[in-house]
């Protein structure tokens, strides 16, 4: 049996001390990145959209057969994207504005997404159906519902544009067949030139 001994203690390293100073700026920078809007939303790019799709729109309407004008504003639809993911990818290096992969960024992309997928879902129902002079009133009134979401993260401009896309969506929806290609050209036409000016000229380029 061992003897009975008194159990010591190493000596333990004090722990460093707290800087107050630092940690208030911690929680002021904190807070701040929080509430600040997601500003790398892209307005000379969406400029370049804009009068992609107005091009878009006069080549697309000259279209006879459906799935060739279908075809045209779907290709569109993949260069529109490259296009406003490289503007916001440099704008966001530009101004130091993370990107999506946290903060306001992210919600501003996830905001976007449940109507974005929507339309993709509804656009091969369509297509199905035959019912493609459904689909730029259903596109606007997508997109804009996705911009109005999204852009409750974003600056003031963004959620106006998208509740602006949405009436539009829902005019074409009521207005005579034929004229999908003048809302459209409006809408991701007209729209993002006056909008991608005014964020552009206002909210650094």
């Amino acid at each position: 049996m061992l003897p009975d001994r008194p159990l010591t203690r190493l000596p333990q390293a004090a722990p460093p001390p707290v800087d107050p100073g630092a940690q208030l700026r911690f929680i002021r920078e904190t807070m701040a990145q929080a509430g600040r809007p997601f500003t790398a939303v892209p307005g000379k790019g969406s400029m370049v959209i804009g009068a992609l799709a107005l091009v878009v729109a006069w080549v697309a309407h000259r279209q006879t057969e459906p799935t060739a004008w279908l075809g045209i504003w779907l290709a569109a639809a993949v260069l529109a994207v490259g296009i406003g993911g490289w503007a916001m990818v440099r704008k966001s290096a530009r101004s130091g504005v993370p990107l999506p992969a946290d903060g306001m960024g992210r919600k501003f992309i996830l905001g976007q997404a449940p109507p974005f997928i929507a339309g993709a879902i509804l656009t091969g129902a369509l297509y199905r159906t035959g019912r493609f002079d459904l689909m730029p009133g259903m596109w606007l009134l997508l997109f804009g519902a996705g911009m109005t979401t999204g852009g409750a993260y974003s600056i003031r401009l963004v959620p106006l544009q998208g509740m602006a896309t949405m009436a539009l969506g829902t005019l074409c929806l009521l207005a005579p067949t034929g004229w999908g290609d003048g809302f459209m050209a409006a809408g991701f036409g007209g729209l993002f030139l006056i909008f991608g000016y005014l964020i552009a000229r206002y909210h650094g380029g």
